[in-house]
């Protein structure tokens, strides 16, 4: 068996100011500096034998905090990066209902059907995350690993580790900011949630999605 410990990355300057991130490779902000130290207590005690992470800043600052008490190499994985959104990248969420109507259409009600102009759409990304988290698992035989990746990526894969395809997508939710959920794979490499989208190591004041407008549209 194996465990995996899947981490949204900590809030990050798009967070705060609320554009559309994608690969663009911004740092973590004030308030996510504090998440991240809520998060290193929070796997102080956790057991993790490997640590993964996207190659965006904001992502291998989380896996810093995650494997602060564990003194770990990090190894770098672009598979688990999050979605490349095209032309929104960089958009703030305000514009995006105006400059990209259909497009905007699709990502509030039908986001298993989105694909921004000259972006990834979020069937390759699920797709891409299933083989990704598979691979990892498949290396990592009777590990407990931690992987901190990002909002659509984890959103997605939470899709198929909860026995849905794309087409049957069931929203599960956005995950805060440093956000985890746990994962074990059995012996065939079938994915199982234990649980997901946990934030209750945030102390008060530090979430990011109860203060984000665009999550609640």
């Amino acid at each position: 068996m194996v465990k995996i410990y899947l981490v949204r990355h900590a809030e990050a300057q798009g967070n705060v100011e609320e554009f559309f991130q994608g690969h663009i490779d911004t740092d973590v902000s004030e308030k996510g500096r504090k998440q991240l130290e809520c998060l290193a207590e929070r796997f102080k005690d956790i057991p993790i034998e490997e640590v993964y992470t996207s190659p965006l800043r904001r992502a291998r600052a989380t896996a810093e905090a995650v494997n602060k008490y564990h003194r770990l190499p990090l190894t770098v994985d672009p598979h688990i990066i999050e979605i490349y959104a095209g032309d929104w990248e960089g958009v703030r969420w305000s514009e995006l209902p105006e400059k990209f109507p259909h497009e905007y259409e699709l990502w509030s009600k039908q986001i298993n059907k989105f694909k921004a102009p000259h972006g990834e759409s979020t069937r390759q990304v699920y797709d891409r995350m299933k083989l990704a988290m598979r691979n990892i698992a498949a290396e990592n035989n009777g590990k407990t690993i931690a992987v901190i990746s990002h909002g659509m990526a984890i959103k997605a894969y939470l899709n198929y580790a909860d026995g849905r395809e794309w087409e049957n997508y069931a929203d599960p939710g956005w995950s805060d900011n440093t956000a985890v959920s746990l994962i074990e794979y059995d012996d065939e490499l079938m994915p199982h949630i234990i649980f997901k989208n946990d934030s209750s190591h945030l102390k008060d004041g530090l979430s990011t999605l109860a203060v984000s407008k665009w999550c609640k549209k």
